[in-house]
């Protein structure tokens, strides 16, 4: 079976690369640059004596029977000439590019493997020589290696390097990163071992599109310095120097400048095209629909095959956040979060801005960019491992299984495309559908988040739809999978308190009823500021401060059983009906403190009224203090913090902390 989903994905990938070569693009480039390429190897056998032969009775003549192109200021024939040019022509650009693409990877990939104070000098060096035209730096060089071929070579080389080493370097950030290039760096691997064998393959492909359609402009820039008469020199000649020559006889002959100028066009087109061609052929070969789908579905039946009926959906184990700080102190906004969500339940993450709530949904979601690094003694999503499993495994799975739901959909949208075709992507991506197919489930996925005339607004723009529609576009993106998991990242911020709470419904039944199909329920986390709309909505409740949890119990017990200081902080800041008018607003004394000013003890300790010695200097584990409730403090409150009927319903008020 294995042996046949491979075949059928090599056939499709086969497929989809001649799909791209049979359009009008694709068939240009390769007929045009199989010219080229002819010409290259056999114009100096076919036409070498021709082009060399003095005809001292014909020269500078124009186009005649036995030359079609006329003759040069020797009688020589000016087409045997362009001809037998290519081959020197391709050549000098072809070696100029390779030069210029190896000089530009190695600047490129070297700050990520170098040291920190080599890879900055790297960085500015290429960033200044980014500054100047091409052409200034192509000159600059020329005057410094001499005149001749081999000079403007390594001339135009050197000139086109600083460019791809930017291409590279930001390529090469983002697998400089990855956990497998730090686990080759702790096995001992040398920095030249992890270029070569670590960070290049990752980034070859979009190097040999960008090289290729480099190529042509090499081929333009070696025919202007050989113009220039700094290139090419007598006897060789090349393009270039075929133009110069015809310029002096353009008004006797002008087809004996024309001919080298139309090839120079010819040749850098066919270029340029086939470079287009490859970047086609690179996204057929890296778009695999099937292959995500294939390997989703196994990733989310593997729960059910195991027979683990009460595997949560997931699982975090000591999950670490960390950013490079200043002095080469790592920053950890996020320090030993431990949770799990089991299938159906719902949970809230709550806490003052910069607690880490955000970041730790990202981290779930493997969104951390370099040079953030995300590490876990377990981290699991329907029993796969997302810090160990196969990328193309972990996309598909959670392209298809989690749905994310942010607190900006503005933002999250592409706003030069359309909402229909932006949800469509996700099947199209993901499940395998056609487009005409995916763009029908979009349609039916806003209408199932209860968007009017679903039809229409697909076709609509971000900007057209008001706050509250966003957002239940955003959720309807979410549901263009199978959603598991749905993480809702403040999604009811600067929404007016009705929207908020059809957001809040529409969240509720998209967990109960899972896809939209009648499924398997979804569990949801769902992180806000407002305790309330947490204490409503969840089952559970996970309190965070600077970048832990404090506190876990259940929604149920939240206002008769809070133990931590903090959280009967942030309960006591919820403004109630019959909260005294005339008296201040309550308040958490002091600021929570920045990632990088954490030091020993209780995080909180600076804030809390309770906070004595010890509290100051260890920091407290998080220990069982009844059923399904935990907390981290030294001192865990006993009193009731507050009545149950105090709360706030936030269609009348919509406090936060």
């Amino acid at each position: 079976m294995q042996n046949a989903t491979n075949g059928r994905t090599g056939r499709n990938g086969r497929a989809k690369v001649l799909a791209v070569l049979r359009t009008p693009v694709g068939g240009c480039s390769v007929a045009l640059l199989a010219l080229v390429i002819a010409l290259a190897l056999f114009a100096p056998a076919l036409w070498g004596d021709q082009a060399s032969a003095v005809d001292v009775d014909a020269i500078q003549q124009g186009p005649t029977a036995a030359h079609l192109l006329g003759t040069d200021s020797l009688g020589r024939d000016v087409l045997a000439r362009v001809l037998v040019a290519t081959r020197l022509s391709i050549e000098l650009a072809v070696t100029a590019t390779l030069i210029g693409v190896a000089a530009g990877t190695v600047l490129g990939s070297a700050p990520s493997v170098l040291p920190r104070w080599a890879g900055r000098i790297v960085t500015s060096a290429v960033n200044i020589a980014v500054a100047f035209p091409g052409l200034l730096l192509a000159l600059f060089f020329a005057m410094i290696f001499g005149i001749g071929a081999e000079g403007a070579v390594l001339a135009i080389g050197l000139a086109m390097a600083p460019a791809f080493a930017r291409l590279t370097q930001t390529l090469s950030a983002a697998v400089a990163g990855q956990d497998f290039v730090a686990a080759a760096r702790v096995a001992g691997a040398g920095r030249v071992r992890l270029l070569v064998r670590h960070v290049l393959p990752n980034i070859g492909e979009p190097l040999v599109v960008n090289a290729t359609i480099s190529a042509g402009m090499a081929l333009l820039a070696f025919a202007g310095l050989s113009f220039l008469g700094i290139g090419v020199q007598a006897p060789a000649y090349d393009w270039g120097r075929l133009l110069g020559e015809g310029l002096n006889q353009i008004y006797v002959n002008p087809t004996a400048a024309l001919a080298p100028g139309v090839a120079v066009m010819v040749a850098g087109l066919a270029f340029n095209l086939f470079g287009e061609t490859v970047a086609g052929v690179v996204g057929a070969r890296a778009s695999r629909p099937s292959q995500l789908k294939d390997s989703a579905t196994a990733a989310a039946a593997a729960p059910a095959a195991g027979g683990g009926g009460d595997r949560p959906v997931l699982l975090v184990d000591d999950l670490r956040i960390a950013f490079p700080g200043p002095a080469g102190r790592p920053v950890t906004p996020v320090r030993g979060v431990s949770f799990t969500v089991g299938a159906g339940e719902s949970v809230g993450v709550v806490g003052e801005s910069g607690s880490g709530k955000s970041l730790t949904a990202l981290g779930v979601s493997r969104l951390i960019e370099a040079p953030g690094t995300v590490t876990a003694a377990r981290l699991e999503f329907l029993g796969t491992p997302l810090l160990r499993a196969p990328e193309p495994e972990v996309r598909g799975l959670l392209g298809t299984s989690l749905a994310l739901v942010f607190q900006d959909p503005m933002a999250s949208f592409n706003p030069t495309q359309r909402i229909g075709r932006q949800l469509a992507e996700v099947s199209e991506q993901h499940q395998g559908l056609s487009r005409g197919r995916a763009l029908d489930r979009a349609v039916e996925r806003l209408r199932e988040v209860r968007v009017p005339a679903a039809e229409r607004r697909a076709r609509q723009y971000p900007h057209e739809f008001s706050g509250g529609m966003r957002q239940r576009a955003m959720i309807a993106m979410g549901l263009m999978g199978e959603p598991r998991l749905v993480i809702a990242d403040e999604p009811t911020t600067a929404l007016d308190v009705t929207v908020q709470r059809q957001v809040l419904r529409l969240l509720a039944q998209v967990r109960e009823s899972g896809d939209g199909s009648g499924s398997a329920p979804a569990a949801l986390l769902l992180i806000s500021h407002d305790i309330t709309v947490v204490a409503q909505s969840c089952r559970r409740v996970l309190v965070m401060y600077a970048g832990r949890i404090v506190e876990d119990l259940p929604t149920a017990d939240l206002h008769t059983a809070a133990r931590h200081p903090y959280t009967r902080a942030l309960l006591a800041a919820v403004p109630a009906l019959d909260t005294d008018r005339d008296a201040p607003l309550a308040v958490i004394p002091g600021r929570p403190p920045e990632p990088g000013e954490v030091t020993a003890g209780c995080a909180f300790a600076s804030r809390c009224s309770l906070a004595d010695e010890r509290c100051r200097a260890d920091e407290p584990d998080p220990v069982n203090v009844g059923a399904e409730h935990r907390v981290a403090c030294w001192h865990p409150q006993d009193s009731t913090p507050r009545s149950r009927t105090s709360s706030v319903d936030t269609t009348t008020a919509g406090g936060g902390a």
